[in-house]
């Protein structure tokens, strides 16, 4: 029997069943004398899904890499199927961090801000200390000024990846959908997508906690193992 809580996470093997392989499927096993298209789009989706269910079946972990392999290849895929114009796989790959960026954005002017949600939540930080020491220090204006600011910075990060997927898209995919052609693009574009937008967001993303645990820091005193949770 599998313990779950002694799982570690293995980020390069979920990164080469998740996004490698089938990427390298979709370029090299797409053309008629092998797979063929669709064969080639299902094998792809075969190994971040079968990956996924192991985990989640052996572990019961979610394995969110997992999910975005699968995601990025069905979507992606399903346009070359149906043979779609070529814009909309730019469309699409643009529309889902603008879609994210633009709900940040407006969730701050509601009850519920998702930067609370991604960054400021009790699953990462400890909140009830950190509001306790804010009010402590006459802090607590200044912090929802902080948060605010983080809110226009993970929303350019979003913004950014929004426009490079677009720009990738229209750059690397240029053959017609429903193509072999089409299918080696989409696997190119799916490597490429990692280091030129994927690790740079993240980076970004790093950089925000970075300037929300500093100002933090400021306000209350309290130092990164007091304000993370402890486990």
């Amino acid at each position: 029997m599998n313990n779950p809580s002694t799982h570690k996470p293995r980020p390069m093997v979920d990164l080469i069943v998740s996004v490698v392989l089938p990427s390298l499927i979709l370029m090299k096993l797409s053309g008629e004398d092998k797979l063929g298209v669709s064969g080639g789009l299902i094998a792809a989706l075969a190994f971040p899904l079968g990956w996924g269910l192991f985990e989640l079946i052996k572990y019961k972990k979610f394995n969110f890499i997992a999910l975005l392999g699968l995601v990025s290849v069905l979507l992606t895929g399903s346009i070359g199927l149906f043979e779609l114009d070529n814009k909309w796989l730019a469309i699409k790959e643009a529309s889902i961090p603008a879609i994210i960026g633009i709900a940040v954005l407006v969730s701050t002017f509601t009850p519920y801000p998702l930067i609370r949600a991604l960054l400021f939540n009790a699953a990462i930080m400890d909140v009830d200390t950190i509001k306790q020491k804010l009010e402590e220090n006459h802090s607590t204006a200044a912090f929802e000024k902080t948060l605010m600011k983080a809110t226009y910075f993970i929303v350019g990060s979003f913004a950014f990846s929004a426009t490079m997927n677009y720009i990738l898209a229209k750059w690397i995919v240029t053959s017609p959908a429903g193509t072999e052609a089409f299918n080696e693009e989409l696997g190119q574009m799916t490597l490429y997508s990692y280091p030129m937008i994927a690790i740079p967001s993240m980076i970004m993303m790093l950089g925000v906690f970075y300037y929300l645990w500093r100002n933090i820091h400021k306000a209350t005193g309290l130092k990164l193992e007091d304000l993370l949770v402890k486990k």
